[in-house]
């Protein structure tokens, strides 16, 4: 599993790794890179934008739903506890 910081493809701020698991998204946009396969493996060739279109309940938190610009894969990834919340929530009224 790769936890590193990247560059935001979408909003260009710098994203430091997370301090609990693979970081998967931009805590500033919540945009995210369609790059694992499985999480942390960083293996798909797609590496197009996902673009966060909704939120879900998921045990005791969220997980953002993705569309890839690329590919138009669905995809899921856990909200992160330092996630930009006036998103998440601007996002809960697309909630599926």
């Amino acid at each position: 599993m790769k936890n590193e910081d990247f560059i935001c493809d979408n909003c260009g701020m710098k994203v430091l790794p997370s301090n609990y698991t693979a970081r998967d998204h931009c805590p500033y946009c919540l945009y995210s890179k369609h790059v694992d396969i499985n999480p942390g493996d960083r293996l798909n060739p797609c590496h197009g934008l996902l673009i966060p279109i909704g939120i879900e309940k998921f045990k005791k938190t969220y997980k953002i739903i993705y569309k890839c610009s690329k590919c138009g894969m669905l995809h899921k990834n856990i909200m992160h506890e330092d996630d930009n919340m006036d998103l998440i929530i601007k996002l809960s009224t697309n909630s599926f």
